[in-house]
């Protein structure tokens, strides 16, 4: 079934932090029925970059994360700036958070984080064929590089640190994303 969108009848600024812009949005949908939603507005999509090295290790990042009050073990992330491309945003990212350079970039999906209060995305990016190329980054404390083997998805996923749904999402399409490139390739 096809649905009309809902009608926009208002648009306006409800709060502001130093990071967020929260912007109410009066809504009048198709039955008649009208809704007051609020929304986090952001400017470009985020990257999360699955950095995976010449042994088919993840290099994961463990970084502390304010929202948990505690450190969590994740793929290495950041926002797109203003007029940058996304394979640029992700390989500063990567060479910022983890020292390395990918040869290969490649997108794998966009995932969307509550899309019911959320606006902007993430970008899933496949990192490989990795050399030593550290840029200064802008995190307060250097961040610890985990190896985990690609294989071992299920033990990832069993790690208490392990919970960032992004991280987890990236987990699973970049698993998939590696066999059928595999299976293309006449491989196991």
């Amino acid at each position: 079934m096809t649905r009309q969108k809902p009608r926009i009848l208002a648009r306006r600024l409800a709060a502001r932090s130093g990071i967020f812009r929260v912007e109410a949005v009066d809504l009048e949908f198709a039955n008649g029925e009208r809704r007051t939603f609020e929304r986090i507005l952001g400017g470009t999509d985020s990257v999360m970059i699955v950095p995976v090295d010449a042994d088919d290790n993840l290099l994961l990042a463990r970084e502390y994360a304010a929202g948990s009050d505690d450190y969590q073990l994740g793929f290495p992330k950041g926002v797109v700036d203003a007029g940058e491309e996304i394979h640029a945003a992700a390989g500063r990212e990567l060479r910022e958070e983890v020292g390395l350079a990918a040869a290969r970039l490649e997108t794998v999906h966009r995932v969307s984080v509550v899309p019911g209060y959320i606006q902007h995305g993430t970008r899933i990016v496949l990192a490989r064929d990795l050399h030593p190329d550290p840029l200064p980054g802008d995190e307060p404390e250097p961040v610890e590089v985990v190896p985990w083997p690609l294989a071992d998805g299920d033990g990832l996923l069993a790690r208490p640190d392990f919970t960032e749904a992004r991280s987890i999402a990236a987990l699973f399409l970049v698993q998939r994303f590696l066999a059928r490139e595999r299976r293309a390739a006449g491989g196991a």
